[in-house]
């Protein structure tokens, strides 16, 4: 009987955590070890692409922020975010800190800053799977016909789904395996997971993606989104310096055309940037909460400072008109496909400093204020469910549900955007445009779109990003609500 003989392990050369008391130089320590650790890994995969063969495993690992506090330190009680509750050592791995070296540099900061201790900065003991390692590189060698001989995981490690999980935003882990706290609500595999199903449904690189993110499901508003961009770019005082597109055309030029694509991806993403994010993403997700939380679910990992949900609803009361504004300050929750990481039973709070946004932006786009406004918008409970066709069922069980909700819209996205923003703490809000009204006889169908309602529809974009701006323009301590975090947090962000 022949017994295999294990393959050695190979790694990058050892190195010794180093602790930092400037945040710049803690960053760049991260992207040093992080790049080390990449290109170790596709310089072997190159080999063994190549036909080298090879009796040795590769292994290169995350770099990794450690943090140790011995003391109950009296922090500002306005603060949400920036610092830990009690003593012990806290440790998050990290992953392409070359893109969030903004966000990286910003929360260690304010992590020394609020304690007065050093971070350490070293290699942890968690793997970099090489999927992970090359996704987005371009010095990645593959044979002509794309084959390989080898066995990838042979040699090398793979995505592992066991590891891949949220356990920490949901509750379930508060201790790490060596001992630690989390520092941060994602581990470095579970953001490169993201990163990377990110790229395949929006057909733009994680790179493009700004701080402030709209959602929608109707191509209309990618249209007025794309002509405000185009009148962004022509105003040099605006502060946006590029429009993207699905296949990560990047415009400069107002009057340049948009590449058209073979075909589009699931829920084609547009950009419009602005220096360090603060520019404005808008999402297509189609429709259904399916799309809305797989959408969610990988720009959380992003760290957005908030995201909004504009787009068309049904409205419930027979004092609406088509192309009335809802501003959802409660949600009734039927869409079923968060029940199992979020249980119905949670509360999901309005945020005071969102619903003002809001508010402010209509006001100010439609000219109209106080009693006024009251004509046009109206402020209550929005149903999410899953089911399109509702109303062909037997419809004494939902109308009652509406009814006692007090709903007066119903979609089928806002309540599973605002639930995974309450999940992630991402401050998260909804303005919806009401298209149809199923229960008095006004379906949604071709032709019955009155003027009112197109004029309505091209403003409705205009009341959401004039929201973003005025939620950019805010202090971060004060978007980032208390109302998002428990009383166990992570110090990050």
């Amino acid at each position: 009987m022949t017994i295999e003989k294990p393959l050695r392990l190979l790694t990058p050369e050892p190195v010794e955590h180093r602790f930092f008391r400037d945040a710049d130089k803690a960053v760049a320590r991260l992207e040093e070890l992080y790049a080390t650790a990449t290109k170790f890994l596709i310089d072997a995969f190159n080999r063994a692409a190549s036909g080298e063969r090879t009796a040795a495993r590769f292994r290169a690992y995350y770099p990794e922020i450690r943090f140790v506090t011995a003391r109950y330190d009296q922090i500002d009680s306005r603060l949400s975010f920036g610092h830990v509750t009690d003593p012990g050592t806290y440790a998050a791995t990290v992953t392409r800190p070359d893109l969030f070296r903004h966000y990286l540099r910003q929360q260690i900061a304010l992590l020394m800053q609020n304690h007065n201790v050093p971070v350490s900065i070293g290699p942890s003991s968690t793997p970099i799977p090489l999927h992970f390692a090359m996704a987005g590189r371009g010095d990645v060698q593959l044979p002509e016909n794309g084959d390989l001989t080898l066995s990838l995981r042979d040699i090398f490690d793979v995505p592992d789904l066991e590891t891949t999980n949220d356990d920490i935003v949901n509750g379930a882990r508060i201790v790490n395996e060596d001992g630690s706290l989390p520092l941060a609500m994602f581990t470095a595999q579970r953001i490169d997971y993201s990163l990377a199903r990110l790229a395949h449904y929006t057909a733009t690189v994680p790179e493009h993606f700004q701080n402030h993110i709209l959602f929608t499901n109707y191509q209309f508003y990618v249209d007025e989104f794309e002509a405000f961009a185009r009148a962004q770019l022509r105003d040099p005082e605006s502060g946006y310096t590029a429009f993207v597109a699905p296949g990560n055309a990047v415009i400069t030029d107002p009057d340049a055309p948009v590449p058209a694509l073979p075909r589009l991806p699931q829920m084609p993403t547009y950009h419009l940037k602005r220096d360090h994010g603060a520019g404005i993403t808008l999402v297509n997700i189609g429709v259904g909460p399916s799309n809305a939380k797989t959408a969610t679910d990988h720009i959380a990992v992003l760290r957005p400072h908030a995201w909004l949900m504009v787009g068309h609803c049904a409205g419930l009361r027979n004092s609406q008109a088509l192309g009335d504004f809802v501003l959802a300050h409660a949600y009734l929750r039927e869409d079923n496909v968060l029940d199992a990481d979020l249980p119905v039973w949670v509360p999901i709070p309005a945020l005071a400093e969102i619903q003002i946004a809001l508010q402010d932006a209509v006001a100010e786009v439609t000219q109209l204020e106080g009693f006024a406004l009251k004509r046009i918008m109206r402020t209550g409970t929005v149903a999410t469910i899953d089911n399109r066709n509702w109303e062909l069922r037997d419809q004494s069980g939902p109308v009652q549900r509406l009814s006692q909700s007090r709903a007066i819209a119903l979609d089928m996205e806002s309540a599973t955007i605002a639930a995974n923003g309450f999940r992630f703490r991402v401050p998260y809000g909804t303005l919806l445009c009401v298209s149809d009204k199923p229960l008095h006889g006004e379906l949604k169908l071709p032709g019955m779109a009155s003027s009112f309602y197109k004029s309505q529809v091209a403003r409705h974009l205009q009341i959401g990003i004039r929201a973003m701006e005025l939620l950019r323009d805010m202090p971060l301590e004060k978007i980032h609500s208390r109302k998002l975090r428990s009383f166990s947090e992570t110090a990050f962000l």
